[in-house]
This record gives C-alpha cells, structure tokens and sequence, in this order.
C-alpha cells in the first residue's frame, strides 16, 4: 500500500518522453481540414475575472455525503492498483500504428510527442471521458514502483469504468479494465456508477470522479480493488456492471454541489495545499460566463475532510463549450469544444493566448474533440485523450505555443 504522507521530492528529470517519428504524428495537420468560418469559435474570451457575487459563490459549496459502509467483502477480496497492473491483458498500440481517422483526432499545434490509441476490441460503443495519472497521485510521478495512467470511459446506458494503464514501459503500454459502482446494501459489488466521466482526479489513494451530471463528485479508495470472480457461481452473484471489466471498484464517499455544474477535473501541485481546480461547461449560446475555481485538497486523504467545502478562489471566462480545465501556477489553460478540433486558451488576469495554425491562423488546432487535461508535474508533461487517442506534450511546448 502506498504512504499517505506528503514528501516533497526535486523533480528527477526522468525521460518518461518517448518521442514520436515526425512524420507519425504530420499526418495529423496534413489529414484535417478547417474552413475560416469555423475560426470564429475561437473568439478570444479576454482576462480572467474574480467571481465576487456571495450567490455565485455559494453555488460552488460542496455538501459531503457518506456512503453506507462497510461494503462485504464476499468472495471477491480488495487488491491494490500494483495488482490490476500486473493482470493487464490489452495492450495500447503506438500511434504509427492507428488509423489516419484515429490520428485525426490529436492536436495540430502544439503536437503530442507521445500518443497511443485504444483497439476497438472492447472499447466499442464506449466513449472517451477524463484522465489522471500517478502524477497527480504523489509528487514523485509514481505509485509504489508503477507509472500509471487511468483513462475514464462510459458506454452509450452510461455506465462507468476506467482503464488502468501501466505507463512504465513509454514503448509497450499495457492496461486492464475496472468498473465504478456505488455500494448497495448486502451487495459486494453495488450498482453500477452511471455517469459521464467528464472529469476525474487521482490524489494519493484515492480517486475522484465527475457523477450525476456534474452535480457531484465521488471518491473511490484504490485501495478497495475488488477481483470480479471467475468461476460460474461467484460470477452470479458478484458479475461487473459493464461487460469485459475484470476488475470492480465501490465508491466510499460522495461530495454534492449547491448549484453549479462540474464539466472538467484537475489537480494543481503549484498551491499551498494542494488544490482541486474545476471549471463549468457552459454552451456558447447560455448566453453567461464560464466559471472557474478550486477547493483545498488535505494531504491526509484517510481521514475524513478530503476536500474544502467552500472554494479557496473562483473566476470567470467568455470561453464556453470547456470541456478540459487545468491550473498552474498563476495561469489557467482551457480545451474548448467547436465541432471537430478545440482550442487550447491560457488565461490570467491579464488576458488569453491560443495557438495558432493553418493558413487562415485558425485557433481550432487543439484534439478533436478537446477533453480532459492533466498535468504530470514530475515529467513535465500535459495528458489528454480524444476519441480513441491518448497523447501527452510537455507543458514548455504548450507555453512556447501560446507566445
């Protein structure tokens, strides 16, 4: 089991960057094709604004929920993540390998330098949601000995699960399948968590994940894996909630908003605590600003209070349609939806830079369709999937874009 406690560690400059050949990932610009009227979607959204109203405020509050606990044990006995890694049995192919329509959904400019797509076997009828990775978990880019990444997924009854990947390997990434679920009374496994995973944080052992439409969060105890059973008796009583998931996962808590809705997830390292940054999804004609804002995160996470009920700080953008949301020191960076490739914005209080690209100097040259974000303090590296691809950068390349 991992340690709770904080540790502070210098980033070791690991190279966990494997660099893509050029003309893999060229395939991408030279394969989509953007028309000027579509640049409108891009309309610089200024400066951040401080959110000061006490109603707007208090629409960001969270209410703590318990879950009725202890779940049984039953016949299918909980496993840390070190276990599920070591059960892989799919494994990711590097993106020289993916199909062109696959390729077409990662950024233009800045371009990924690694990126991996998900086989169709098993991943069919299924869509893409929110990732995080051992990153966020600890400071030191790990868990235990393992490099992870968990990639969020939901089917078309919207029902939960997420991949485990095993990113130790840059060259051979394998994963496995674990479903969510929600306690029931008597039930080992519970019912299944049905929501879009829109937005999902990793922090120390525990996971957080977007629920009900983004009125709640639930947190989930990796440490409460639970082996789906094999033989035809167990599998009756302990079968998962998603079909070819091997692996169960029960939440243990729930967090639900006053009146806000959260689109997108993630975790900034650069504060005092550690911060939960969230952001809305607002649709371009609602006609109202975007909010942005945080929650102190406890570096204690076992005991009860992980997160801060009230928002630390909260802002608001003209951006709509964001679907991704990260915070980094002083600056804010926003994946925005347009119908095919999104822009990737950073804000301050200052204004708002996007890259560029193509002859018409579109913005829309971010992933098709831009989704979640999560930044992997320890390597340096921005993740983020569309469609059936997983691709990371580093946060330098994204900066030096957007100059």
């Amino acid at each position: 089991m991992k340690h709770r406690g904080r540790h502070r560690r210098r980033r070791r400059g690991q190279a966990l960057r494997a660099f893509l050949a050029g003309t893999a990932l060229a395939l991408t610009g030279a394969a989509t094709l953007i028309s000027a009227s579509q640049a409108t979607v891009g309309t610089d959204p200024g400066a951040l604004k401080p959110v000061t109203s006490a109603v707007s405020l208090a629409d960001l509050r969270l209410r703590e929920e318990r879950i009725p606990q202890p779940v049984p044990d039953g016949p299918a006995r909980p496993v840390g993540v070190a276990a599920v890694l070591a059960d892989a049995d799919r494994t990711l192919r590097a993106a020289a390998d993916c199909t062109g329509a696959d390729r077409s959904a990662l950024p233009i400019a800045p371009a990924a330098t690694r990126a991996h797509c998900w086989d169709e076997t098993g991943t069919e009828g299924w869509r893409t949601g929110a990732v995080t990775t051992s990153g966020d978990a600890d400071d030191d880019g790990r868990w235990g000995a393992n490099r992870v990444v968990l990639s969020g997924w939901s089917d078309q009854q919207g029902r939960s699960r997420v991949a485990f990947v095993d990113a130790g390997d840059p060259d051979r990434l394998t994963y496995t399948w674990v479903a969510l679920t929600v306690p029931a009374s008597g039930d080992p496994t519970g019912r299944p968590l049905v929501s879009t995973l829109s937005g999902m944080v990793w922090y120390q052992d525990k996971l957080l994940v977007t629920a009900d439409e983004g009125r709640a969060l639930y947190v989930y105890d990796l440490d409460r894996i639970r082996r789906a059973s094999a033989t035809p008796a167990e599998t009756a009583a302990t079968a998962p909630p998603a079909r070819g998931d091997r692996y169960t996962l029960p939440a243990v808590r729930s967090y639900r908003l006053t009146g806000a809705r959260i689109g997108a997830l993630s975790l900034d390292r650069s504060t005092t605590p550690d911060s939960l940054v969230a952001s809305e999804s607002v649709p371009a004609d609602a006609d109202r600003p975007t909010r942005l804002w945080r929650y102190a995160l406890d570096d204690d996470p076992s005991g009860a209070g992980l997160l801060g009920t009230r928002p630390q700080e909260a802002y608001e953008t003209k951006a709509a349609d964001v679907r991704g949301v990260l915070a980094h020191r002083s600056q804010w960076y926003l994946a925005r939806a347009a119908g095919g490739h999104g822009t990737l914005w950073r804000q301050d209080s200052g204004g708002a830079r996007a890259a560029q690209c193509g002859t018409d100097e579109t913005y829309l040259c971010w992933s098709d369709p831009a989704q979640s974000l999560s930044y992997w303090e320890e390597s340096g590296e921005v993740w983020s999937q569309s469609g059936r691809m997983l691709f990371s950068l580093p946060l330098d390349a994204i900066d030096r874009a957007l100059r």
